[in-house]
């Protein structure tokens, strides 16, 4: 079983590209810096299998990140990928998330898929939420944004998280017969499936009898992207009378990392 890994494929012939991947040290690595309960595990898995997918259909060089922001018991939720596909992600949640029903989980809100890339503007491009579950809210952002047929299949669990992404290719409109034939014969994938079976497996299980061209595996790891730098400049750009104000009422100031938990402390030397 190959893990910790993302697999591009293409139909050939077809105007139908493709990937999966599947997380687990590094979802593991992910859910230590914090004790989400089950509810939280499962969604924000799934969005960490989103975001290392789509970090792969496009080029660029620095990172993607996914925001979700809602008025349900989601409160928010992000996730990031580099186009070297190191990930991170956090959520905040109102403790009712564990009892409460799906369509209440984001409620109405907004996802937001911003790309930060070397040497451009960041691109950003936004979605509503409408109560949908994550998988059916970036088809919709494909929909619109790209304009491009995707579809997604997202899965997560404790042990690990995993992801399907089919989509066509631009301009690909004389194979309408062959999109809506893949889309169906990847529309039987099961969760166990997704969760057990290693890629070529699961490929030929569901499209044996297609030309499916196979690339090599990219491994993708669990990396926080904070650093003492990036704090002082923060810290900086508050302003030194700010950072004053403070320090008269404590011997430093600590500032934590909402991804990692790693602990930054500055004390009046510093």
């Amino acid at each position: 079983m190959q893990k910790d890994c993302l697999r591009r494929f293409l139909f050939q012939d077809s105007g139908v590209r493709g990937e999966w991947v599947n997380l687990r040290s590094s979802w593991q690595a992910l859910k230590e810096k914090h004790r989400y309960p089950a509810a939280v595990q499962q969604q924000l898995g799934q969005a960490m299998a989103a975001v290392a997918m789509l970090s792969a259909t496009v080029k660029f060089k620095g990172s993607m990140i996914m925001q979700v922001q809602g008025d349900g018991k989601m409160r928010a939720l992000v996730a990031q990928c580099t186009h070297d596909r190191k990930i991170r992600g956090m959520a905040r949640f109102e403790p009712e998330i564990e009892s409460c029903k799906p369509d209440e989980i984001y409620g109405k809100g907004r996802l937001v898929l911003t790309i930060e890339s070397e040497g451009a503007e960041p691109y950003q491009g936004i979605v509503p939420l409408g109560g949908q579950n994550l998988a059916a809210v970036l088809q919709n952002y494909f929909s619109q944004s790209e304009q491009l047929k995707t579809r997604l299949w997202l899965y997560a669990d404790e042990f690990q998280s995993a992801g399907l992404l089919i989509q066509e290719l631009p301009s690909q409109e004389e194979h309408k017969a062959d999109w809506e034939r893949i889309e169906m014969l990847a529309d039987t994938v099961t969760e166990r499936e997704m969760l057990t079976l290693p890629c070529e497996d699961m490929l030929y299980r569901l499209f044996n009898e297609e030309k499916v061209m196979l690339y090599e595996p990219e491994g993708v790891l669990f990396r926080c992207s904070c650093s003492l730098a990036k704090l002082e400049n923060t810290l900086y750009s508050l302003g030194r009378s700010a950072m004053e104000d403070i320090l008269k009422e404590r011997d430093d100031i600590e500032v934590e990392c909402e991804f990692c938990n790693h602990q930054y402390r500055f004390d009046k030397v510093d």
